[in-house]
């Protein structure tokens, strides 16, 4: 694949891959190899995140049409192997996340792909784009579960950073595009529409509520884990990638 023509993006924007598609693949093992590899390659590379997520969930019985996709990743990564995370010397010690999901999204089950990006200062420096363990009645409810998701992880990297000695000098903020999910991290009165909604999920309500957590709502446009939640269109890739602080080279 090193000399295969290069593509803009990692996934086509209208592919909705499910386990039916295409016909059985006759070399599973290798498909497997390439997928784990590109595990490792994630985490440095948040913008096959989502591409690398879904092709995860067809390792038990992979077809020909996952492996042209898992080819496309390959050839996306071919044309561009120059970027990188870029890390500035005096960045700033402050946190924040983004915080999406795409509701039903999986055609297979119809669960959702919750995803966040956490930045310290501009530096990018946690991702996640996971399926969601069961299925979500509202975009409220999807929303919220990643939201709850993006603050346990906020969690385990304030408390890395305090034992390396590092203290953030602000409060940390998760920015959320739906405005549901942003009243009910913050509202208790709310949360009697969402009783369903598992219990363990409502932490995000005691991290708000004693200072240690923002949550804030973003405009859509603005939100940087969008293309971590679902294939993306090459501009909208491209927007999205130097707001998330993957660059070419070192930037001048």
């Amino acid at each position: 694949m090193l000399g295969a023509k290069p593509v803009a993006s990692p996934m086509v924007p209208t592919d909705r891959l499910q386990l039916t598609s295409g016909t059985l693949f006759a070399d599973g093992s290798a498909y497997r190899q390439i997928v784990g590899s590109l595990q490792y390659l994630h985490f440095m590379r948040p913008d096959i995140a989502f591409a690398v997520n879904k092709l995860s969930q067809f390792m038990h019985k992979p077809t020909d049409i996952h492996w042209m996709a898992v080819k496309r990743v390959l050839r996306y990564l071919a044309g561009t192997k120059d970027r990188g995370i870029f890390l500035r010397r005096n960045n700033t010690i402050a946190l924040h996340a983004f915080s999406d999901a795409d509701w039903r999204g999986n055609k297979d089950d119809y669960t959702s792909t919750g995803a966040y990006i956490i930045y310290l200062g501009t530096h990018p420096v946690a991702w996640s784009s996971k399926k969601q363990k069961s299925v979500s009645r509202s975009s409220t409810e999807a929303e919220y579960r990643a939201v709850a998701d993006t603050a346990s992880e906020l969690c385990w990297v304030v408390s890395l950073l305090h034992e390396l000695g590092l203290k953030s000098v602000t409060q940390p903020v998760i920015y959320c595009d739906n405005v549901g999910a942003t009243y009910l991290a913050a509202n208790p009165i709310f949360h009697s529409r969402m009783k369903h909604v598992a219990f363990d999920y409502h932490f995000i309500r005691e991290l708000v509520q004693s200072g240690f957590l923002r949550v804030a709502h973003v405009s859509t446009k603005d939100q940087l884990a969008d293309a971590l939640t679902k294939p993306v269109s090459r501009s909208l890739l491209n927007v999205n990638l130097s707001k998330i602080g993957l660059s070419s080279g070192r930037p001048s």
